[in-house]
């Protein structure tokens, strides 16, 4: 399991927030559909009012890791299920406010190796071998296992705190 980078909202050691249901995608291992997620990810994060750079980072994470399943888990063979499920997490001290999304992706690839889980170095100026680093680095939290025969990868971002309305001087 890739161990969860540093919070920067809430400790990993914190009770999980409250989940709800968002969105569940049943896709087929296929780089045409990714264009269809990507879409339908930017739309859900902008509506849950993430900054337009955790909007990006949060599409290209999931990009990164359903084109990985394709590559590695499936080997590059077409037509093979892939489940994107979506849930928004709400603050447990205020609940009418959502604190972030998490993303599970589910397929019954090949299990990962997870020596192969480690990226490459960044020192090594070559293409590829580089997703799995951004996905750590864009990402709040990422965690890799297997179950059931089945891979899952947990991606959790969090909602970046509000910014206070400045008002102007002498009001």
């Amino acid at each position: 399991m890739l161990a969860p980078k540093t919070q920067k909202k809430r400790s990993v050691r914190e009770a999980q927030p409250r989940a709800e249901l968002m969105l569940r995608l049943q896709l087929e291992s296929n780089p045409q559909a990714l264009c269809l997620v990507r879409a339908t990810l930017q739309c859900a994060t902008e509506g849950m009012h993430f900054h337009e750079a955790d909007c990006r980072a949060i599409v290209r994470s999931v990009d990164e890791a359903l084109a990985n399943v394709i590559r590695h888990a499936y080997e590059g063979r077409g037509g093979l299920p892939i489940e994107v499920t979506c849930r928004r997490l709400w603050d447990e001290t205020d609940a009418t406010m959502p604190c972030g999304l998490e993303i599970v992706l589910t397929d019954s690839g090949v299990a990962a190796d997870p020596k192969k889980l480690q990226g490459r170095p960044l020192e090594e100026v070559r293409p590829g071998g580089l997703g799995l680093h951004f996905m750590k680095e864009s990402m709040d939290v990422v965690e890799f296992s297997r179950k059931n025969g089945k891979n899952l990868l947990r991606m959790v971002k969090y909602l970046a705190p509000s910014k206070p309305e400045e008002k102007p001087e002498g009001e």
